[in-house]
């Protein structure tokens, strides 16, 4: 082509690499694959008189020693491991129960028949984080089912969970499933957690500006914008509702243990703080991390208090509803694609409407969404273009 005939011809326009790309979605799967067989692990693990800090340093070996099998053949090997450190809370423990040694109240906690017991945990892999979370009953079988108000907010919490995933659609906006997780509890005489936030996800980032909130203070909307969801969007949605309607969440007896660093820089007046987030700059990555991981734990625990205090560290407190309560937990990873929504972290092991024998019953709206598939097949999409050309 000449210079003339160059100089007259436009130059083409750029091609659009996809945000999410088949090597990144492998990487989320392949983490999803590891948070999924460690938690079917721990279901196995919780019986009767295990106890919940056994169950954490469990959850947290087994992903690490899983993340450590896979992309060994990348150069440079990708960092992989915790993407969220394992959590155990029962009945009216919200979340974030994960005990050291050290606290000699919280690490004799022992799981009992019938309690609620909640897990959360996540796998990276290149910072690509697959966080789940469920909830189960210990001791129940299908000739002991779970029943009354365990039962009803256990299903209200899964029925819930599945709504929000038929939600979270390109072109929605972020309200839409605070709105629709409200209505799916409606009929369980229950009520989400008030004031807990989901947030958009990418690369390192497990706490994006973009978020869900569910059941928020005084009926407003909280401090979170309203947001449309987009294709390439990530999120980790998690939904918690609780049997007492009038929940207001709070700290207890149990001490924090999860942290997570921030980008915010200071220096540090106390040689004890100054050690200590020494330590947590070379262990811990950007997500978040359990005081066990910390050589000294009993130095840790006062040392992240002026981290804390002056932004370096978030902590992720253990929060309670009143006691008597239960409380269920249902977390999954989705992401936004061009094909549609892609659910990244695997549907819960454990609930099954044998095991979970609630009399109550969504509303028809929600068991109608619910029975919907959570992407349209090739199919329903043709004959949907068909309709609009008509």
């Amino acid at each position: 082509m000449s210079a003339d005939a160059a100089a007259d011809t436009k130059p083409a326009a750029p091609v659009e690499e996809p945000i999410l790309t088949d090597v990144v979605l492998t990487k989320y799967k392949t983490a999803a694959d590891i948070t999924k067989r460690t938690t079917d692990k721990l279901i196995a693990l919780a019986v009767e008189g295990a106890k919940v800090i056994d169950l954490c340093v469990e959850g947290d070996k087994l992903i690490e020693a899983e993340t450590s099998k896979v992309y060994n053949n990348k150069k440079p090997i990708p960092p992989k491991g915790l993407a969220f450190p394992t959590c155990v809370s029962v009945n009216n423990v919200i979340s974030h129960f994960s005990p050291l040694p050290t606290d000699t109240a919280s690490a004799s906690v022992t799981l009992a028949k019938g309690d609620v017991v909640k897990f959360q945990l996540g796998a990276q892999i290149d910072g690509y984080a697959s966080i789940a979370a469920e909830t189960i009953v210990v001791g129940a079988s299908k000739e002991d089912p779970v029943t009354g108000p365990k039962a009803d907010v256990i299903k209200a919490a899964y029925t819930a969970a599945e709504a929000a995933l038929r939600t979270i659609k390109i072109g929605e906006k972020n309200f839409a499933v605070t709105e629709i997780i409200a209505d799916a509890v409606k009929p369980f005489e229950a009520a989400p957690v008030e004031g807990q936030l989901s947030c958009a996800q990418s690369q390192n980032v497990i706490d994006g500006k973009k978020r869900i909130i569910i059941n928020p203070a005084g009926g407003g909307r909280g401090d979170v914008d309203v947001a449309n969801f987009e294709e390439g969007d990530v999120f980790g949605v998690d939904v918690l509702v609780s049997t007492n309607k009038e929940n207001h969440p709070k700290t207890g007896e149990a001490q924090t243990t999860v942290y997570k660093k921030t980008n915010t820089t200071y220096l540090l007046k106390l040689a004890a703080s100054r050690k200590v987030f020494s330590e947590i700059q070379k262990k811990a990555g950007a997500f978040p991390f359990t005081l066990r991981t910390l050589e000294d734990q009993s130095r840790a625990r006062m040392g992240v208090q002026e981290c804390v205090q002056h932004g370096l560290l978030t902590p992720y407190d253990v929060t309670y509803d009143k006691s008597g309560e239960f409380v269920a937990q249902f977390f999954f990873t989705i992401a936004l694609t061009k094909a549609g929504p892609l659910r990244l972290t695997h549907p819960p092991s454990w609930y099954s409407p044998e095991l979970v024998k609630s009399e109550k019953e969504p509303s028809e709206l929600i068991k109608e969404l619910n029975a919907k598939p959570l992407r349209p097949s090739k199919k329903a999409k043709k004959a949907a273009k068909a309709a609009e050309a008509a």
